[in-house]
């Protein structure tokens, strides 16, 4: 017998022997089999416990004419059609372009849930009460209250309600502690999406600190538990049945889940819904700084270690370190204990704060890290201040030049970084508009392709500092960016004003 007839033969009968021990249920010792796994451990014991805290929030409004959604526009018939009258009588009071501004109810859904059983408070999404004329609160027993708005907060789309418990006994749920949770925990969503009240989902938390842009706090909670239309304001629940998050947007392209929801984080949400019962409205901590983020350029520019801050572009005139606690080109590293590794670290963290608190705040000047008290103002105070306030603070200006003036007058215009820079006169003023209070260099030219295009530098700009020194003069702007070349240094900071005086800063390269 040949090799190969050989090797088919023990192929047989290897086969055979495995048929023979399947068919007889012999187990097999390479091909033992594992028990089937039993899932995950059911939530039902924990939903069961949470559905009747959680409400649907029914709204409606009335609008005229075509402001509804639901309004329909009168089709353009030819002239002397036979369907002009039977249009006219249906279009009549009904919101069309000959209905002569007729009214319509809107209505729409949302979620809630309940905080406070005794006295009736509900928190829900400010989008979702947004405009009512009316809101009722629906709760999972058939019951249905009419609500009082107590407050809102458009900055973290947070809405406090309150309905009368008489006769009704409420279940009310209590918040837990967002900050203990993390990427892969379990969280569950509860809400009313497309009017299906009462709805569950499960999912985990896919991410946290996200910024998608929606106000000047953000710092959700991602999750991939479903959260459709009608889930806002509903509450994302931890394990132990707390309040961890409020349901508040989703990315979808269709309208539908695809499991990229947001909620608001309870560590931001407790203090304004606390301020929202007690006062109607949010008072908040403020700095009454204007801030920009600290990049790799500028950390170096400033000699820091690490890019991490946030970088005061402009003190705001009568706010809280108009004093000179503060001054524009700090960098805060640390507010009141808590890091500050990003910008928009700053805003959320001031905004916690007590009005009229006195905290510690650490920053590096020049290079130097030290430590300033300050006493907070309150934010919508200072809103109002800010809105009527040209310049951009006290730090933006230059009281003096540091070098004697008739050598200055030497040089009216000079070439550097790209720019064309010249002095500031009343021609100057006239030709590119800028505010009297403005002072430094104006940038009257900026060649294309120049590292100074790259980043957004623009005509008519003011040139205040450079390396966190004042400039008054063209003369001052080119001593100090050769002082700068002959420390080795990569980069120019400069601090701009525009021409209403508003500061950003910017870094050029100088090779």
């Amino acid at each position: 017998m040949t090799t190969e007839a050989l090797l088919r033969a023990a192929r047989r009968s290897l086969f055979a022997a495995t048929a023979l021990a399947l068919a007889g249920g012999m187990a097999l010792p390479a091909m033992a089999q594992s028990p089937a796994p039993n899932g995950p451990a059911s939530v039902a014991d924990l939903a069961e416990g949470l559905l009747g805290a959680v409400v649907n929030i029914s709204t409606s409004q009335t609008v005229k004419g075509t402001e509804g959604p639901g309004a329909v526009p009168m089709p353009q018939l030819p002239e002397g059609s036979p369907f002009q009258d039977f249009f006219d009588d249906f279009f009549k009071d009904r919101g069309g372009e000959r209905g002569g501004g007729g009214s319509q109810k809107v209505q729409s859904l949302g979620s809630g849930f309940v905080i406070d059983a005794a006295q009736g408070f509900v928190v829900t999404n400010n989008h979702v009460i947004a405009d009512a004329d009316d809101i009722e609160v629906n709760f999972s027993d058939g019951v249905t209250l009419k609500a009082e708005l107590v407050g809102t907060d458009t900055k973290t789309d947070i809405a406090v309600l309150k309905v009368d418990p008489a006769g009704h006994k409420l279940t009310a749920v209590k918040f837990g502690d967002s900050n203990r949770m993390r990427i892969g925990d379990w969280v569950m969503a509860i809400g009313n999406p497309f009017g299906l009240g009462g709805t569950v989902t499960v999912g985990i938390i896919s991410a946290r600190n996200r910024d998608i842009n929606s106000g000047p706090y953000d710092d959700f909670i991602q999750t991939d538990a479903a959260i459709n239309r009608g889930n806002s304001g509903g509450p994302l629940f931890n394990m132990n049945g707390e309040v961890i998050g409020i349901n508040t947007a989703i990315i979808s392209p269709s309208g539908g889940s695809i499991g990229i929801g947001f909620s608001i984080p309870s560590q931001l949400a407790v203090s304004v819904v606390d301020q929202l019962r007690e006062f109607g409205e949010t008072r908040r901590g403020w700095l009454g700084v204007r801030i920009q983020p600290v990049t790799d350029d500028i950390a170096e520019s400033l000699g820091m270690k690490n890019a991490k801050g946030a970088l005061i572009a402009g003190i705001i005139k009568g706010g809280p370190v108009d004093n000179g606690s503060i001054q524009a080109g700090d960098v805060v590293t640390k507010f009141d204990g808590k890091e500050i590794d990003d910008m928009r670290d700053l805003p959320r963290i001031v905004a916690e704060s007590p009005v009229g608190k006195a905290v510690d705040v650490v920053i590096v000047r020049k290079g130097v890290e030290q430590t300033v008290k300050v006493t907070l103002g309150r934010l919508e105070d200072g809103e109002k201040l800010a809105s009527g306030e040209v310049g951009g603070g006290a730090e933006g200006g230059s009281e003096e030049t540091g070098n004697d003036g008739e050598q200055d007058k030497a040089v009216a215009t000079a070439s550097v970084l790209g720019m064309t820079i010249g002095e500031m006169n009343d021609e100057m003023r006239g030709k590119f508009g800028i505010a009297a209070d403005v002072s430094g260099v104006v940038i009257t030219e900026v060649a294309k392709d120049s590292a100074a295009a790259e980043r957004g530098v623009q005509a008519g700009e003011v040139i205040t500092e450079i390396a966190q020194e004042s400039v008054a003069t063209p003369k001052d702007v080119m001593d100090r960016i050769g002082a700068l070349k002959e420390q080795g240094r990569k980069n120019a900071l400069l601090m701009l004003a525009s021409k209403s005086g508003e500061l950003r800063f910017v870094t050029i390269r100088m090779d």
